[in-house]
């Protein structure tokens, strides 16, 4: 009788073991269905949330290539909203022509630029110097520039390319530039655009105190015009733009999508634009 209830005891203790283990089993599966299924929400919202984006974007470059100038979005970097499907998107353009290029500029113009975004003057200085000696074909520097020897004598494992800057975040590997200026500078810098100095007409602010004889007064003048709804510069746009395009989702969920596109206009057998740069996200 007592061996029988030892048994019974076991048997009981045996069962509770496996009721246990069996609740384990299944809580531990609950939590990962729960997981997995917050998992795909996420990654649907965040591609419901890049297409939105990119919807906004295409929209964007349609309205650059249209034959009606109201229907064009202005190139200097005002936010145009936009609805698509349940998103909220927020879109910005910036004609590569108002910035300053980093291939084309002269002293004067990256002088005046690095000054604007608060180097001193002897810094600004070099650095302009040092970004004409990157650019440079030859091996004889600039006055106050940066060759090869310089970079060496500065710890660097590598000298100028002494060509043509190849992205604007090469920029950071010349003699002088930190991080915190070229923070500043990025977003008014191209190498896309060919001019000698940004065109007015749209150029971002600091890219306008970048501009030789601009006086703060003439800026702030342009800058205070574009703020007029009606204002328009058709016929003033270059072909190459930057584009920014956010959108935002009812939940919060957010994406970001950024291109520099280039328009070819209508010709036969070939694509209406071109991306030369593609980018997902803020970080540069």
């Amino acid at each position: 009788m007592i061996a029988h209830t030892r048994q019974r005891g076991v048997a009981m203790l045996i069962v509770l073991w496996a009721c246990t283990l069996l609740a384990i089993l299944l809580g531990g599966f609950a939590v990962m269905s729960r997981t997995e299924g917050l998992q795909a929400r996420y990654q649907f919202a965040q591609a419901q949330a890049h297409y939105a984006a990119e919807a906004g974007l295409v929209q964007t470059i349609n309205g650059l290539m249209s034959q009606d100038p109201q229907q064009r979005p202005i190139p200097d970097g005002r936010p145009y909203p936009i609805t698509f499907d349940d998103a909220k998107v927020i879109v910005t353009v910036v004609d590569e022509d108002g910035k300053v290029d980093l291939n084309s500029a002269g002293g004067a113009v990256l002088q005046a630029l690095f000054q604007a975004a608060g180097a001193p003057q002897q810094r600004a200085i070099s650095l302009a110097a040092a970004v004409q000696d990157w650019r440079s074909f030859g091996i004889a520097g600039l006055p106050n520039g940066a060759k090869a020897p310089a970079y060496k004598a500065a710890g660097l494992p590598y000298g100028p390319r002494n060509g043509p800057f190849a992205t604007i975040e090469e920029l950071q590997q010349v003699l002088g530039m930190d991080n915190d200026l070229y923070e500043v500078v990025a977003p008014v810098v191209t190498i896309w655009s060919g001019r000698e100095r940004p065109n007015p007409v749209h150029a971002p602010a600091l890219a306008l105190a970048a501009i030789p004889g601009m006086t703060p007064d003439q800026a702030n003048a342009l800058l205070a015009s574009r703020q007029d709804p009606n204002a328009s510069v058709a016929g003033a746009n270059g072909v190459t733009h930057s584009i920014r395009s956010e959108a935002t989702l009812a939940d919060g969920t957010r994406a970001v999508l950024r291109a520099v596109v280039r328009l070819r206009g209508a010709q036969a057998g070939s694509q209406p634009y071109a991306v030369l740069r593609w980018q997902e996200g803020d970080s540069e």
